[in-house]
């Protein structure tokens, strides 16, 4: 099997933050802090650190400014958001202490400390079924969403139009994409403008569940990082996790997303509309310059939309 793109960004390590953030979090703590190791999964550049105080405590510490990418502490804003509206029994780290220095400066977000691991790779087939079955309770959880759709946004509006925007972009991107794209793009275009219908429902989805943003213990499955955060169906999660799981050594995301009630309960054209659009998605961002600070992640993407790709081949007979 062909080694997929590393899931990781550019890290910032705890001693590099500026020293007045640094103070800010161990006046919170009341102590100081003594050990930092840095995660690297995950895309977001920044800090990403667990941090042992010297009491003993441990936390998890997630920070960012402005540099290298103004995108991210508007993220951290939003995920504050997120996870401060998300009931206790969510499988979702709590989160302690947050610090916000406004437009220009940085964000800090500080959880509890899940002494968890990603899912192995290549997938094993006993941990897919741990996690499908998580994202199952945790769908029936957040159902109605505990976090308004005007705040968090609905799937529908928020869902990329990637072929439409490659179209408006021609031929300067179309160029670059394979040969079964360039076929199809006009066709995919349209049914990805039927995918606003496909997308109604009132679950709180993450919308960005992969393997580096879970946790497994050996009694739970813990789901991090909720910027992304939407409303929708209860099966999209499912179909927006399986091309990464494929990517990643797993079965094809048929076979990911039978294993979810939802999806195999869904309207089978609205899976395949959400799936045009998912494949859009990647197949433009692919295409596009990486941004400041995640020089890896277009390559991520690019993987997940050759497989997103093949898989609406399987499902509408495009050839």
């Amino acid at each position: 099997m062909e080694r997929p793109p590393p899931d990781r960004g550019v890290r910032l390590e705890w001693a590099d933050m500026p020293e007045r953030i640094r103070s800010a979090i161990e006046r919170w703590l009341g102590g100081a802090v003594v050990g930092a190791v840095t995660q690297p999964t995950g895309f977001t550049p920044g800090v990403a650190a667990r941090l042992t105080v010297n009491d003993g405590r441990r936390l998890f510490v997630k920070a960012a400014g402005p540099e290298p990418n103004t995108a991210t502490p508007k993220a951290h804003r939003r995920e504050i958001n997120v996870v401060t509206a998300l009931p206790r029994a969510a499988p979702v780290p709590q989160l302690l202490w947050s610090h916000d220095e406004g437009d220009g400066g940085w964000v800090v977000l500080a959880f509890e400390d899940v002494d968890g691991y990603h899912p192995m790779q290549p997938w094993r087939i006993d941990e897919l079924d741990r996690v499908v079955a998580s994202m199952e309770e945790l769908s029936t959880l957040l159902t109605p969403s505990p976090l308004p759709a005007a705040v968090a946004g609905r799937a529908r509006d928020s869902f990329s139009r990637g072929w439409r925007q490659l179209l408006d972009e021609r031929p300067s991107r179309v160029e670059y994409l394979d040969g079964w794209s360039r076929r199809h793009i006009q066709t995919l275009a349209a049914i990805e403008e039927t995918v606003g219908p496909a997308l109604e429902g009132d679950t709180l989805l993450n919308h960005d569940i992969r393997a580096d943003n879970i946790l497994l213990t050996p009694d739970r499955v813990w789901f991090v990082d909720w910027p992304h955060a939407f409303v929708g169906p209860p099966w999209l999660d499912a179909v927006g996790f399986a091309p990464s799981v494929t990517m990643q050594g797993g079965p094809p995301p048929e076979a990911v997303i039978s294993r979810h009630s939802a999806c195999r309960n869904a309207d089978n054209d609205a899976i395949t509309a959400a799936v045009v659009a998912l494949a859009g998605f990647f197949t433009h961002r692919a295409v596009q310059p990486p941004p400041p600070g995640l020089p890896t992640v277009r390559a991520f993407q690019d993987a997940q939309g050759a497989i997103a790709r093949e898989w609406i081949a399987q499902r509408t007979g495009l050839t």
